[in-house]
């Protein structure tokens, strides 16, 4: 009887697939398929990302558990998609009663980008007009930092100013820093030697390859994936618990 027990779950162990890291390919193509034919809206998805990076920080960093008086969090945005999931998760930190500060040096002219600035602004979000390159002032004056630049559509041969000059304070600074999807500098497809350390990564959809090896808190945010897609692509995705809609990996 202990015999069969033990093959069956031998059996069972074998039919769990592990969690595929993706590449920059791959996950542009989940995109596209979700914006074209199931019909999701870019903004829908923006916002959705956002909030699931907001409710993440919050799980890691409760507010009870931030060492200055006031719960202060730096978020700084680039230009693209990840800049805008920055600016809502910004938005939902405000909500959860956190004090955000964007830092935003470039600004998109797309109209969604535009869209959730002036989302910010109305909440009384203070922007940055530059960031101090005296790190110390950033440790004193922040909890957290929240690295919403180069997503998964940034080159990292090819990084343009002020970027190279914000990631070289980031890797200086010592208050914890929370990546967006991709940390800024590294390139999707391979762990990053060089580059900032976040003490917290928030994966979208699915893990990136460049994150295989990632040592530190590893959130994923992509529970409303059609089960369609996750099949076709063999995401092989963990459970995630209760009605959450992150997982630490």
């Amino acid at each position: 009887m202990d015999k069969m027990n033990h093959s069956s779950a031998e059996a069972e162990a074998e039919t769990i697939e592990p969690l595929r890291y993706l590449s920059k390919e791959e996950m542009t193509a989940i995109e596209t398929e979700l914006l074209r034919d199931y019909r999701f809206g870019q903004q829908q998805l923006i916002e959705i990302w956002g909030q699931a990076c907001a409710l993440a920080i919050t799980k890691v960093y409760p507010r009870s558990s931030l060492t200055k008086k006031q719960p202060t969090v730096l978020v700084i945005c680039g230009p693209d998609q990840n800049g805008s999931i920055g600016l809502v998760c910004a938005r939902h930190l405000r909500i959860f009663d956190y004090e955000p500060t964007i830092y935003h040096p470039k600004r998109s002219s797309h109209s969604l980008h535009q869209d959730f600035t002036v989302q910010c602004e109305k909440m009384d979000i203070p922007f940055l007009s530059y960031l101090p390159t005296e790190v110390q002032l950033i440790n004193d004056a922040y909890n957290l930092v929240v690295d919403a630049m180069l997503g998964l559509e940034a080159d990292c041969s090819n990084i343009k100013e002020p970027y190279p000059g914000i990631l070289a304070t980031l890797k200086q600074i010592k208050i914890p820093i929370i990546s967006v999807d991709v940390p800024s500098g590294w390139d999707v497809e391979e762990p990053c030697q060089d580059g900032i350390n976040p003490d917290v990564l928030i994966s979208l959809m699915a893990p990136k390859k460049c994150a295989s090896n990632f040592s530190g808190k590893h959130f994923l945010a992509g529970r409303f994936l059609p089960y369609d897609i996750q099949k076709k692509y063999e995401l092989n995705l963990p459970d995630y618990p209760g009605t959450d809609c992150l997982v630490e990996l």
